[in-house]
């Protein structure tokens, strides 16, 4: 019959391989500044495992240094919506006031 202990060790190493909320967490916090060691252990053993967090983890990089880019050029992009969307948007916002 397993100890106590290595019940307790068990219980934590399942909740490091499942909870991806706290790995996306370390994920971004990682991202801006330094995680602890402790930290670091329990993300790389979950993303070990987890598809879906390394992909996150992938596109968090991507879209930080996207962002970087972005700034370090320092010209404001131009954000514009094209007419037929507008005309959409319009439709859609005529059609819900209508309904009142």
């Amino acid at each position: 019959m397993p100890s106590k202990k290595l019940d307790v060790k068990m219980n934590g190493l399942k909740r490091i391989l499942y909870n991806c909320r706290k790995a996306t967490y370390l994920i971004d916090k990682r991202l801006i500044g330094k995680i602890t060691f402790r930290e670091t252990v329990e993300l790389r053993i979950h993303l070990a495992g987890c598809g879906i967090c390394r992909i996150y983890m992938d596109q968090s990089q991507k879209i930080n240094e996207m962002i970087r880019q972005l700034l370090k050029t320092g010209e404001k992009p131009v954000i514009t919506l094209d007419d037929q969307f507008k005309g959409i948007m319009q439709e859609r916002i005529e059609d819900h006031l209508n309904r009142k």
